[in-house]
């Protein structure tokens, strides 16, 4: 078991939030031509303030990362205050000016897509990981993974029916993505937690 499990679900819980963010910008900037010419001028002012959030909120994961498990279990509160202002402001622009059902699904899409791929390096990551305990204690690790990745296939399909039925708010599309979120960070938090208590004490 690697003695940094908790350092290990922090990343995965950064690396989750980060590519949430590059797949809001991504698509903010994809169609930012499609903005009326009024409402281009505080479309690209969001790109430029969720771009400025997305980078201190990474220079912040980093600097931690560097500082070591104290400064991360210490910062992590400040990280998750940064990631719900990222949401919050684009939940005001969706409320405001990206009123259109079109822009709300391709970022949805996107962000969706960025999830799924999230969990799925995850989980390949911990199966990696789970190679190198001792087979006496590797059940508790290969069920929790094996969750994982139920709990994965599951958040998945639910976004895709959403995705298919191009219809809903983006305040139903957030939360769906928000739930999901949940249930990574969950699944993420179990399979480490069962790293932990397959790690020999220390002599």
């Amino acid at each position: 078991m690697p003695e940094q499990s908790a350092m290990q679900s922090y990343l995965s819980w950064t690396k989750e939030r980060i590519d949430e963010m590059d797949a809001t910008l991504a698509s903010r900037e994809a169609i930012a031509s499609q903005v009326k010419a009024d409402s281009k001028a505080k479309a690209e002012q969001l790109a430029d303030d969720l771009r400025k959030r997305r980078d201190e909120f990474q220079a912040k994961v980093k600097a931690q990362a560097q500082a070591g498990e104290a400064a991360m279990q210490a910062g992590k509160a400040q990280l998750e205050a940064q990631w719900q202002g990222f949401e919050a402001q684009v939940n005001t622009y969706f409320q405001t000016v990206g009123k259109q059902i079109e822009q709300q699904q391709a970022t949805f899409q996107q962000v969706a897509a960025a999830q799924a791929k999230a969990w799925r390096e995850a989980a390949d990551k911990l199966h990696a990981e789970a190679s190198k305990v001792a087979t006496a204690r590797r059940a508790d690790i290969d069920a929790a993974l094996e969750q994982m990745r139920a709990d994965a296939a599951d958040a998945e399909a639910r976004l895709q029916t959403l995705k298919q039925a191009g219809s809903d708010s983006w305040v139903a599309l957030s939360a769906a993505l928000a739930e999901a979120r949940k249930a990574f960070d969950r699944a993420n938090r179990v399979v480490w937690d069962a790293f932990k208590r397959a790690s020999p004490p220390k002599s």
